[in-house]
């Protein structure tokens, strides 16, 4: 027994060496392509890919965001590719990669980032929100891969990184759509990382907790949805239990550099993710709970749906404050005009 716990010692020993001593992907000069890098945590990736020296390329659907995006990226030195891409469309996928290619050079990192949050019970959930959090998450994501793995493939290197989340890998109650897709980037994410490594193609699958990104601001809220909002913008602020946005994209960037496999991001994140393989049991009673006796009950809006931003007034402005200023920092709310708010089911 001794002998056996002092080999496992040994071996992690020089596991842990090897990730510290070998040497990390330097993104000076290559060329990052990120989806969703108009606004939230792809914005603030963006800025550091960019302080690291690299080429960026970034899509949004929003031409408005993606203008105050590339002044910001521009003002801080950035040679960059700007396109207004719907990327649940193939077409315009290929576009978009075809245009940053003609315009930064071969594509050395892509980083599938563009994500949508519904926020909602079951009971007003429809087939639309489902197919919109699969074309979002799993589909996009698969059009970029299949676009650049070729020309990864042909030069012997590349780096992918998928940012999933913690819902990918526990399902919350009220984000059902939402963890669907999640689920789905993270199976597709494992099982390409296992086929691409052969052909020096390195893919890393992220997993972040709650972060203060102002992303609370953008979700769909369905139900009650100043009820929804309070909960879900509530949890983002709290310190301690929410990660900034700087401070996750650092991670996720070294993460790649390190070539790890997953990365799951924020205390209670990994405890969650830690819980549900161990306990999944105790997991799904838990949760089960939650929903029960904490969220809301179906009704308000119904299966309407109000921005996180028109959904304020059952939360005090004083408990976002963190995040708000966060939204503000990262292209959240930039141009946003209200509208009308649906009062009928």
């Amino acid at each position: 027994m001794n002998r056996v716990l002092l080999l496992a010692g040994f071996g992690a020993a020089g596991y842990f060496a090897y990730r510290t001593l070998k040497p990390k992907y330097d993104f000076r000069d290559k060329h990052v392509v990120i989806t969703g890098g108009s606004r939230g945590l792809g914005l603030v990736m963006a800025r550091q890919f960019a302080d690291a020296g690299a080429r960026l390329s970034i899509c949004s659907r929003d031409s408005d965001e993606l203008m105050h995006a590339a002044d910001d990226l521009r003002n801080r030195g950035a040679k960059l590719t700007a396109v207004e891409c719907d990327v649940t469309d193939r077409v315009r996928v290929r576009e978009f990669v075809a245009l940053a290619r003609l315009r930064n050079g071969p594509i050395d990192v892509l980083v599938n980032n563009a994500g949508v949050i519904q926020v909602g019970p079951l009971e007003e959930m429809r087939e639309e929100d489902f197919e919109n959090s699969l074309d979002t998450h799993f589909w996009a994501a698969l059009y970029t891969t299949l676009e650049v793995v070729p020309e990864m493939k042909a030069r012997g290197r590349g780096r992918v990184v998928n940012v999933a989340s913690f819902g990918g890998k526990v399902a919350v109650p009220h984000l059902l759509p939402y963890s669907v897709g999640k689920f789905a980037l993270v199976g597709f994410s494992h099982g390409l990382r296992s086929e691409l490594g052969r052909h020096g193609i390195v893919v890393t699958t992220v997993c972040p907790g709650l972060m203060q990104t102002g992303s609370h601001l953008n979700a769909d809220f369905k139900g009650r949805n100043e009820d929804e909002y309070a909960w879900f913008a509530a949890g983002n602020a709290v310190p301690g239990f929410s990660m900034g946005a700087e401070t996750a994209a650092s991670r996720i960037i070294a993460a790649c550099a390190r070539g790890d496999a997953e990365l799951v991001l924020g205390l209670p994140a990994k405890l969650a993710v830690t819980a549900q393989a161990l306990c999944p049991n105790l997991v799904a009673e838990l949760l089960a709970l939650v929903n029960d006796r904490v969220l809301p009950e179906p009704g308000g809006i119904g299966s309407a749906t109000a921005k996180g931003r028109y959904s304020r007034s059952a939360l005090p402005d004083a408990v976002t404050a963190s995040t708000d200023r966060a939204a503000a920092r990262n292209n959240e709310i930039a141009g946003a005009i209200p509208p009308p708010l649906p009062t009928t089911r």
